[in-house]
């Protein structure tokens, strides 16, 4: 008894306004947004029809919602850890690829998040002492050419900024760092299940089956502004043994002691 209207922006956020106020038009009962560009491109659109989002930064922070507890207004919905998780990716990886001094980041500048994550991992950069280069990337013609410029300036690892556009490019992105020789940490599983080096952070699925009970609840008649956001805190580390041994890297047996699983 629930048709579902889908809207894409295929990792362009310019069309995110659009594409919510024709949801708004449509009158539909309640808007899922399942990343930070498309919660905030929803929260500018209306102030009356229910929002549930999934995002990867602190929702206060980004002006979603007046609080955890009490949200207030007409959004709710699931917040998970992986923008603070940054920094810790960079200190995994710099425990696997000793003794580089010269990695890489590679942020999508029009996520909201970009800043958030640039600034965690340059001030984790510092306090390990190595030196951190900042490549951007907004479409997947960018990808290429960002991995190539890492090259030339020397990165030896490369830490992938958690972006939707990156979700949906999991396994070019590990492609492309297989071939440019180059070992590298994302959020998601998927992206070490097709042959990146690793992954950390939260689940790739229990975040949206809690954002998916909240759009019932709110079908059946409860208020958005009433359901505490939901803090997901499951953490997975997923290492890929093959990877490594591509790489001619050793991993520390208390790295995969430690991991949530191993793909060999």
């Amino acid at each position: 008894n629930v048709t579902i209207e889908s809207r894409w922006a295929d990792g362009h956020y310019e069309r995110l306004p659009a594409l919510v106020a024709d949801l708004v038009r449509s009158k539909v009962d309640v808007i899922l947004a399942i990343t930070t560009p498309a919660a905030v491109a929803a929260k500018a659109a209306t102030t009356t029809l229910p929002v549930v989002f999934e995002v990867g930064a602190d929702p206060v922070k980004l002006g979603l919602v007046e609080s955890l507890n009490k949200p207030g207004g007409n959004l709710t919905g699931v917040s998970l850890l992986n923008v603070e998780l940054g920094a810790k990716r960079l200190e995994l990886l710099y425990g696997v690829v000793p003794p580089a001094t010269i990695f890489g980041l590679l942020i999508n500048p029009t996520n909201s998040n970009a800043e958030t994550i640039s600034k965690d991992v340059q001030d984790a950069a510092k306090g390990l002492g190595i030196q951190i280069h900042i490549q951007r990337a907004t479409s997947e013609a960018d990808f290429e050419p960002a991995f190539a410029s890492l090259r030339e300036l020397g990165v030896r690892a490369l830490v992938i900024g958690t972006d939707p556009l990156f979700n949906a490019n999991s396994e070019r992105l590990a492609a492309l760092a297989l071939r440019y020789v180059m070992p590298s940490v994302y959020q998601y599983r998927p992206f070490a299940a097709a042959g990146g080096l690793m992954s950390y952070g939260d689940s790739s699925t229990e975040p949206f089956r809690q954002a998916g009970i909240y759009v019932g609840r709110i079908l059946k008649g409860e208020k958005p502004g009433e359901l505490a956001i939901q803090q997901s805190t499951k953490v997975e580390l997923i290492v890929n043994l093959t990877t490594a041994k591509t790489l001619g890297i050793r991993l520390p047996t208390a790295l995969t002691a430690r991991a949530d699983e191993i793909v060999d």
